[in-house]
């Protein structure tokens, strides 16, 4: 999932270096945390948060094909 978030969040970026994907597994589901530069944050989640939902939606599609339940957390 990790691959999945940094490949999606690079494309879209302007500073893709500064993308940073780390995740974290807890009693919830695995937390996948995606950091960008702040100058790229909006980049990220869209108008109303349509491109972060879009992501979210992705990567819960992925997960679902694994019997896995993702959180992801946009820092």
């Amino acid at each position: 999932m990790k691959d999945l978030v940094e490949v999606i969040a690079k494309s879209l970026v302007d500073l893709p270096d500064e993308v940073v994907v780390t995740e974290e597994e807890t009693e919830k589901g695995l937390i996948v945390s995606l950091k960008v530069a702040p100058s790229d944050m909006g980049k990220v989640i869209g108008k109303q948060g349509r491109i972060a939902k879009a992501i979210r939606s992705v990567v819960k599609a992925a997960a679902s094909r694994e019997d896995r339940k993702v959180i992801v957390e946009i820092e």
